[in-house]
Protein backbone atom coordinates (compact mmCIF):
# COMPACT_ATOMS: atom_id res chain seq x y z
CA UNK A 1 0.00 0.00 0.00
CA UNK A 2 1.23 3.47 -0.90
CA UNK A 3 -0.03 6.69 0.63
CA UNK A 4 0.62 10.01 -1.08
CA UNK A 5 0.40 13.48 0.45
CA UNK A 6 0.70 16.61 -1.68
CA UNK A 7 1.62 20.11 -0.60
CA UNK A 8 2.60 23.44 -2.08
CA UNK A 9 -0.51 24.68 -3.84
CA UNK A 10 -1.75 28.23 -3.57
CA UNK A 11 -2.91 31.40 -5.28
CA UNK A 12 -0.42 33.13 -7.58
CA UNK A 13 -0.43 35.58 -10.45
CA UNK A 14 0.20 34.75 -14.07
CA UNK A 15 3.92 34.42 -14.72
CA UNK A 16 4.72 33.33 -11.17
CA UNK A 17 6.16 30.00 -10.06
CA UNK A 18 5.04 27.33 -7.61
CA UNK A 19 6.56 24.10 -6.41
CA UNK A 20 4.38 21.13 -5.55
CA UNK A 21 5.68 18.26 -3.47
CA UNK A 22 4.35 14.77 -2.89
CA UNK A 23 5.63 12.55 -0.12
CA UNK A 24 5.02 8.82 -0.41
CA UNK A 25 4.83 6.28 2.36
CA UNK A 26 5.35 2.60 1.86
CA UNK A 27 8.17 0.51 0.56
CA UNK A 28 9.76 0.37 -2.87
CA UNK A 29 9.11 4.01 -3.73
CA UNK A 30 12.05 4.01 -6.11
CA UNK A 31 10.45 1.31 -8.27
CA UNK A 32 7.24 3.25 -8.92
CA UNK A 33 6.42 5.71 -11.64
CA UNK A 34 5.33 8.97 -10.03
CA UNK A 35 3.03 11.36 -11.87
CA UNK A 36 1.08 14.56 -11.55
CA UNK A 37 -2.42 15.01 -12.91
CA UNK A 38 -4.73 18.00 -12.70
CA UNK A 39 -8.44 18.50 -12.78
CA UNK A 40 -10.32 21.73 -13.32
CA UNK A 41 -13.99 22.03 -12.29
CA UNK A 42 -16.25 20.22 -14.74
CA UNK A 43 -13.34 18.70 -16.64
CA UNK A 44 -11.58 15.36 -16.77
CA UNK A 45 -8.42 14.58 -14.84
CA UNK A 46 -5.56 15.31 -17.23
CA UNK A 47 -1.99 14.10 -17.31
CA UNK A 48 0.65 16.72 -16.49
CA UNK A 49 3.98 14.98 -15.98
CA UNK A 50 5.54 11.67 -14.93
CA UNK A 51 8.91 10.32 -13.94
CA UNK A 52 9.73 6.64 -13.97
CA UNK A 53 12.03 4.62 -11.74
CA UNK A 54 15.10 5.39 -13.87
CA UNK A 55 14.44 9.13 -14.03
CA UNK A 56 12.95 9.34 -17.50
CA UNK A 57 10.44 12.19 -17.65
CA UNK A 58 7.28 12.75 -19.64
CA UNK A 59 5.22 15.91 -20.03
CA UNK A 60 1.96 16.99 -21.57
CA UNK A 61 2.36 19.42 -24.44
CA UNK A 62 0.61 22.13 -22.45
CA UNK A 63 3.30 22.25 -19.75
CA UNK A 64 6.41 21.18 -21.64
CA UNK A 65 9.16 23.73 -21.17
CA UNK A 66 7.44 25.34 -18.17
CA UNK A 67 7.10 22.49 -15.65
CA UNK A 68 9.80 20.16 -14.36
CA UNK A 69 9.20 16.90 -12.50
CA UNK A 70 11.89 15.39 -10.32
CA UNK A 71 12.20 12.77 -7.61
CA UNK A 72 14.32 12.15 -4.54
CA UNK A 73 14.23 8.45 -3.74
CA UNK A 74 16.05 8.94 -0.44
CA UNK A 75 13.22 11.17 0.75
CA UNK A 76 10.37 9.36 -1.03
CA UNK A 77 9.45 12.66 -2.63
CA UNK A 78 8.42 13.81 -6.08
CA UNK A 79 8.39 17.51 -6.95
CA UNK A 80 6.70 19.50 -9.68
CA UNK A 81 8.34 22.84 -10.34
CA UNK A 82 5.89 25.06 -12.21
CA UNK A 83 7.19 28.20 -13.89
CA UNK A 84 5.52 30.82 -16.07
CA UNK A 85 2.13 29.86 -14.72
CA UNK A 86 -0.95 30.73 -16.75
CA UNK A 87 -4.60 31.10 -15.70
CA UNK A 88 -5.36 27.91 -17.64
CA UNK A 89 -3.08 26.02 -15.23
CA UNK A 90 -5.69 26.58 -12.51
CA UNK A 91 -6.80 23.18 -11.20
CA UNK A 92 -6.56 20.72 -8.39
CA UNK A 93 -3.26 18.89 -8.78
CA UNK A 94 -2.97 15.24 -7.81
CA UNK A 95 0.05 13.05 -7.22
CA UNK A 96 -0.26 9.46 -8.40
CA UNK A 97 1.85 6.34 -8.59
CA UNK A 98 1.95 2.99 -10.34
CA UNK A 99 4.39 0.38 -11.55
CA UNK A 100 5.18 1.11 -15.17
CA UNK A 101 4.75 4.29 -17.16
CA UNK A 102 1.41 5.71 -18.25
CA UNK A 103 -0.31 8.98 -19.04
CA UNK A 104 -3.89 7.91 -18.38
CA UNK A 105 -5.39 8.48 -14.98
CA UNK A 106 -7.20 5.15 -14.90
CA UNK A 107 -3.86 3.32 -15.04
CA UNK A 108 -2.72 4.71 -11.70
CA UNK A 109 -3.24 2.76 -8.52
CA UNK A 110 -2.52 5.28 -5.79
CA UNK A 111 -3.60 8.88 -5.43
CA UNK A 112 -3.09 11.78 -3.09
CA UNK A 113 -5.86 14.03 -1.88
CA UNK A 114 -4.95 16.89 -4.20
CA UNK A 115 -3.73 20.44 -3.77
CA UNK A 116 -5.33 23.50 -5.35
CA UNK A 117 -3.41 25.77 -7.68
CA UNK A 118 -5.09 29.02 -8.71
CA UNK A 119 -3.47 31.39 -11.18
CA UNK A 120 -4.98 34.84 -11.52
CA UNK A 121 -4.58 36.95 -14.63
Amino acid sequence: QVQLVESGGGLVQAGDSLRLSCVASGRAFSTYTMAWFRQAPGKERDFVAAINWSGNTYYSDSVKGRFTISRDNDKNTVTLQMNSLKPEDTAAYYCASRRGIGTTATLYDYWGQGTQVTVSS
